[in-house]
């Protein structure tokens, strides 16, 4: 990780997670956190978001934010354009996402998974597939079982489960038995996302360092959970939410406020536009 001096290195790209983040845990893009983002545009920094959502479960911000980069979702499983059309897409190997699911479902958790259109779930009434849905602003489709066609066109597994505990010891069984076949990290306390190996938030990092034109030390970025830290390690400059774990803040090079206290919009003053003021 690269940690460099606050008033070294120009900022030409803020990344930031969204829940947990840039979104209250109400799902709440607040005033300010719009503001942070238009006065970025102003100084001249070009703004991005990256989540475990599918890109449409974050059409929502493209228009308040006023979106102009790359959106990549699925922790960079699929980017698109601001319009939703597709950039490029990384799906898990058919092998890998059925080996994926057996292990999930063995452990205990609930499974989903997601095509690049499609949410697949078993149960409608399943823990956390209402507030899913109310987050991403569409509606699952229940399938009897995952098919060898859906998992052949998977970009993301996710296992769900209440117990926390348990959801920690899959994330370490999935990441031990997946090895670099998949990758395996847990984008809220309750979820563990298995994507394709280059679909993570290190690899969004790169990929829109690719997409812009901009030297990954000039990418600052904001995260609070644990696959966040992969994309601090990448980039020039990294900011975690103080609602993360103290892990998590210990891979960061600064940690600013929580997402309940304006974190967001907070760290993009004290951290990014001063150093271009500067």
């Amino acid at each position: 990780m690269i940690k460099p001096d606050l008033t070294a290195s120009k900022i030409s790209l803020v990344l930031a997670d969204v829940d947990g983040t840039l979104l209250t845990k109400d799902k709440v893009l607040t005033s300010r956190a719009e503001d942070a983002v238009k006065a970025l545009a102003a100084a001249g920094i070009a703004f991005a978001i990256t989540s475990g959502r599918p890109p449409r479960g974050m059409a929502m911000l493209i228009e308040p934010l006023a979106l102009r980069t790359p959106i990549a979702g699925f922790n960079g499983g699929v980017f698109v354009h601001p319009d939703l059309s597709e950039i490029e897409s990384r799906t898990l190997d058919p092998v890998i996402a059925k080996k994926t699911v057996e292990l999930i479902l063995n452990q205990g958790l609930d499974a989903w998974v997601y095509t690049a259109d499609e949410w697949l779930i078993r149960k409608l009434d399943a823990p956390h597939v209402a507030r899913e849905a109310w987050t991403v602003k569409f509606d699952a489709q229940v399938v009897a079982a995952f098919t060898d066609a859906h998992l052949a066109h998977a970009v993301k597994i996710v296992g769900i489960s209440d117990d926390l505990d348990l959801v920690a010891a899959c994330e370490k069984l999935a990441q031990t038995t997946l090895g670099e076949k998949a990758s395996a990290a847990r984008s809220q306390p309750y979820y563990l996302d298995v994507t394709h190996p280059q679909a993570n938030k290190g690899a969004v990092v790169a990929t829109l360092s690719r997409l812009l034109n901009i030297p990954p030390e000039q990418i600052a970025t904001f995260g609070d959970m644990p696959n966040d830290v992969l994309m601090f390690c990448k980039s020039g400059f990294s900011i975690a939410m103080g609602n993360s774990s103290d892990e998590v803040k210990a891979q960061a090079s600064a940690v600013t406020d929580s997402n309940e206290q304006e974190g967001f919009a907070n760290a993009v003053r004290k951290f990014v536009l001063c150093r271009a003021a500067a």
